[in-house]
């Protein structure tokens, strides 16, 4: 009896090993109808997902996505927090990639992302009711009602903050940024004054951002834990707030929150409380987070580049100069801004190599052939930003802060707005031409998204640098007190800090 239960025993091992193996092997040769991308999946289950957050402290492209680039070409698969996904660096998939999507691919993150953005974000959303929010949300982002509103707004923030930092001893950049950028725009969303509210919302957000792009292990002390708990606590400020909105009748609309809760008392609604929940804990985030993070490298490499900090303040000074008497009180104009050339060039080449976001995410609805292989249907495709942003046979010299690689491309705007004919305009300027598209997401610029999707706060995010840099160069110095150091997990940080000291120009 006991030799029948060892043997019994020893079957059951055997057969929990093979299944294992056969398993794991799976696992590791996915069936596909054709040939995969060269690359591996990694262990079960966890994949290649530690190698994927691994800290780099550069602005090149990290060692994850840059060793299997040489090693296996532009395009690979991988596995991230266990889904088989496609990175791609090639130009043209990128393109064919934004350009389907809605037939052949849709908006997809990783289900620890939408987790973390809610089940009824905007980025999960597809077709209408994508479309719908858009529209709702140029309402306020969008050229007119900058133009009218947003402009004079951020420039009396601009101005009363870089005051209020140069009365003190020094400022840590990044968290100063982001408290001016989410107290400007949480007031147009929820009306949120820091003042005269009791809920630190700005703090639910600090600890939503450090655990948004970390290791998905929900374990209280972990990042992602803290995540978790920053957006539920911000998620339970604005149920509340909608609460009592709803309960107010004959309300005012007064900013973006009332805007959704009129859509939500329609007829027939066509959005969900969910979805407008979601919306505005987006909305939140990315008005301040992204553009403070770029602005923040921004000044580092101003600082670390006299010859463009030269060229930028003559083209802001000769803004204050050409002037009249007495308007410089009135702020920027709309055609003030609109005069920034070579401080547009500069916000390129800083959302160029700041690369803010280090995946785009998309999902295969069918399986589609490209260049000899196969993305099969269900898997996912992640176009790599940095490496389209780094690659040196576009942008020579990538890793270098040179506003200047821009100038050619609006030259070349210039000439075909004149009317030349494209065969009479130099080589080298159709080679860039080719190269690099200056307006809108492209093949070889993403750094506001591509394709239906293109960031829809990219004019704000344009208009608040250019208004924070025309006060900075014009009215102050500065200089770096410590930190100023960068990781990226992939996401870019500033784990040391920023702290500068500003000084008023005489």
């Amino acid at each position: 009896m006991e030799t029948l239960v060892c043997v019994a025993v020893w079957a059951v091992a055997m057969a929990m090993v093979v299944a294992s193996v056969m398993w794991a092997y799976r696992w590791s040769h996915p069936r596909a109808n054709g040939r995969l991308p060269p690359g591996s999946l990694g262990l079960p289950l966890l994949g290649e997902t530690l190698q994927f957050f691994a800290p780099n402290t550069t602005c090149d492209i990290s060692p994850f996505v840059k060793e299997r680039l040489n090693r296996y070409g532009s395009i690979f698969k991988t596995s991230v927090v266990g889904r088989p996904v496609v990175v791609t660096a090639d130009p043209e998939l990128n393109y064919y990639v934004f350009q389907q999507e809605g037939k052949l691919f849709e908006s997809w993150y990783p289900d620890t992302f939408t987790e973390i953005f809610g089940r009824d974000n905007v980025g999960s959303l597809h077709g209408f009711m994508y479309k719908y929010l858009k529209s709702l949300v140029l309402r306020l982002y969008g050229q007119e009602n900058l133009r009218a509103v947003l402009l004079d707004e951020t420039d009396r923030a601009c101005r009363a903050s870089l005051a209020s930092w140069a009365a003190q001893p020094s400022v840590e950049l990044k968290d100063s940024i982001s408290a001016m950028i989410f107290d400007l725009t949480a007031k147009k969303l929820i009306s949120y004054e820091p003042s005269k509210s009791s809920e630190n919302l700005r703090k639910n957000f600090v600890a939503f951002i450090r655990g948004l792009i970390s290791f998905p292990v929900d374990i209280p002390g972990t990042a992602y834990h803290e995540c978790m708990k920053g957006r539920r606590n911000a998620m339970k400020v604005l149920k509340k707030m909608m609460r009592e909105r709803m309960e107010e009748p004959g309300r005012q609309c007064e900013d973006f929150f009332d805007v959704l809760i009129e859509e939500l008392g329609r007829e027939k609604p066509v959005l969900t409380e969910g979805i407008a929940l979601d919306l505005m804990f987006v909305l939140l985030f990315a008005s301040f987070e992204t553009t403070s993070l770029a602005l923040t490298l921004g000044v580092r490499l101003l600082a670390e580049n006299p010859t463009v900090l030269d060229a930028l303040t003559e083209e802001h000074e000769a803004i204050v100069r050409g002037r009249k008497e007495g308007c410089d009180a009135a702020g920027l104009t709309w055609a003030e801004y609109k005069s920034m050339t070579f401080t547009s060039q500069v916000t390129l080449e800083m959302v160029r190599l700041a690369n803010i976001v280090p995946g785009i995410f998309r999902k295969a609805l069918q399986d589609i052939e490209f260049k000899g292989y196969t993305i099969p249907a269900g898997w996912g495709v992640m176009v790599c930003p940095p490496a389209v942003h780094l690659n040196p046979e576009i942008y020579e010299d990538p890793l270098a802060f040179n506003p200047w690689r821009w100038q050619m491309q609006l030259t070349l705007v210039v000439l075909m707005l004149s009317g030349l004919s494209v065969g009479l305009i130099p080589k080298i300027y159709r080679v860039q031409q080719d190269k690099v598209e200056i307006t809108g997401g492209s093949k070889h610029f993403m750094a506001f998204g591509g394709g239906l999707r293109f960031c829809v706060g990219t004019d704000l995010s344009k208009v608040l640098i250019a208004t924070f840099i025309h006060h900075l160069v014009t009215k102050y110095r500065w200089k770096t007190v410590k930190g100023g150091n960068i990781v990226r997990t992939p996401g870019l940080s500033f784990p040391d800090g920023f702290h500068v000291q500003f000084f008023p120009k005489n």
